[in-house]
């Protein structure tokens, strides 16, 4: 008995040796791969600043709490009367003179005109004469009568009284009939830039960029009756208010001398400040300012700022532009260990690190298999630690770029270290040295260690 004891002894004491051995070997391994070429934590450093020491100008607006416009301040208020201007088609009919009637015979009736499907009008009496470009009525036996920003009761009473002045109507016999058969229109153009299918859930970066919404703009020319040439009315004849692949904003471009010039003067002042730049090689290259000949109307705006918008905008003119620009450039991008690609940016709502990794494909407690595993590919092969280290490549003024370190354990549990993504940001996820080691050694252990124990 005593002998099995000292032989049971003799080869537990074997086998923790080699144990201590096989785990001091795997230890120096691990420590010399992670010095050398396995831990890239170490191999490819990234300078990264922790979101908390980082002022706010580095850091993305926040959407959610963006308050839509009131869309009924994108129309012109209805007017209680129509008043005549160039471009209407007036139903004109005077008895015994449009149409003209011989004497003692029987006058002809008034024609009827039925409105188009799309009129609103009802149906109207008379014989169709357009008012001219000065607001003139040409009418026969009298000059033209000037009917220019009048009611339809005073048109009537005016060319009564025109044809009792001439002597050409008793008044007892002057009893004219004027309607409205077509209202004046203005034309519009309108560019829009969110046309297409949509995003579906598959793949997409590739479709924001080159299937469901790409810069190839659908438009053409709007016809806006009369008291409804505004903004709204455009949007609405063209397919609704901007999609989810367009920009929350209006771009409105008057169709004027006035504003071309201004917008060539304001481009030959920023090409001479490029060429000014250009020579001083420290300076930074101005960028494009905003267009001051260009209205643009918001459709969404932060918490407590009042829409300044007036009549004046949202009346529409003759040659007058609409634009609905694309979103394309407000996209993210991701690698190191999440799935390379480009990404949209939700437009009405925030993004932080966490959903834009969910997007990518990979969540926080991801295994990163997509890009690689830990030392030596062993990682990969067996549960191991997540990557736990994300940084927000974020692009600043001058060319510059901030680095933005984001610790995704203290990311899970604390709302306020989530970054939001903003557009142009590229985000790397990468092991900490420590997770490298530890998956490699699961993996050394799990591949030699049990193969050493089983042969003993």
């Amino acid at each position: 008995m005593t002998t099995k004891l000292a032989t049971a002894s003799q080869a537990t004491s074997r086998l923790r040796k080699r144990m201590i051995g096989w785990a001091a070997k795997s230890i120096a391994a691990g420590l010399l791969i992670a010095s050398t070429t396995g831990c890239t934590a170490l191999t490819q450093p990234i300078d990264g600043v922790p979101a908390n020491r980082l002022p706010r100008e580095f850091f993305a607006e926040p959407k959610n709490d963006l308050v839509p416009v009131d869309i009924a301040m994108l129309s012109l208020e209805p007017s209680r009367e129509y008043l005549i201007g160039p471009g209407d088609i007036l139903g004109v009919y005077i008895e015994g003179v449009l149409p003209f009637n011989p004497p003692n015979s029987p006058p002809e009736p008034p024609p009827v005109n039925f409105p188009d499907a799309e009129s609103t009008l009802p149906p109207s009496i008379g014989y169709p004469i357009a008012v001219q470009e000065d607001g003139t009525l040409s009418l026969p036996l009298i000059e033209p009568l000037k009917v220019g920003d009048l009611t339809l009761e005073q048109v009537r009473d005016a060319v009564r009284e025109a044809y009792i002045d001439s002597d050409i109507l008793r008044p007892e016999k002057a009893r004219p009939i004027v309607t409205i058969i077509k209202e004046r229109t203005v034309d519009v153009i309108v560019v829009r830039e969110d046309g297409g299918g949509g995003l579906s859930t598959n793949n997409l970066g590739s479709q924001f960029l080159t299937g469901g919404s790409d810069r190839s703009a659908r438009g053409g020319l709007v016809k806006l009756k009369a008291y409804q040439n505004d903004i709204l009315h455009a949007l609405v004849e063209t397919g609704g208010l901007p999609g989810l692949n367009a920009k929350n904003e209006v771009k409105v471009l008057r169709a004027n001398r006035t504003n071309q010039a201004i917008r060539d003067k304001f481009m030959e002042q920023f090409y001479a400040q490029q060429r000014a730049a250009m020579l001083d090689p420290c300076a930074c290259a101005p960028e494009l300012p905003e267009d001051p000949t260009i209205l643009r109307i918001p459709l969404r705006l932060p918490p407590g700022v009042m829409p300044q918008i007036s009549r004046k905008d949202v009346e529409l003119h003759d040659g007058d532009i609409i634009y609905i620009e694309s979103r394309e450039t407000e996209i993210f991008y991701t690698g190191g260990l999440l799935p390379g690609g480009q990404f949209p940016l939700p437009r009405d709502y925030d993004l932080d690190v966490l959903g834009a990794m969910a997007m990518a494909g990979n969540g926080a407690y991801g295994t990163g298999r997509q890009g690689g595993g830990g030392i030596g590919g062993l990682g990969g092969q067996i549960a191991t630690l997540p990557p736990g280290l994300l940084y927000i490549l974020r692009n600043t003024k001058c060319n510059g770029q901030v680095a933005i370190e984001v610790d995704l354990t203290e990311a899970i549990n604390d709302p306020r270290k989530r970054p939001l993504i903003q557009a142009g940001d590229t985000l790397i996820l990468q092991y900490k040295c420590e997770e490298e080691l530890i998956n490699f050694g699961l993996g050394t252990f799990f591949t030699f260690g049990i193969r050493e124990l089983l042969a003993n």
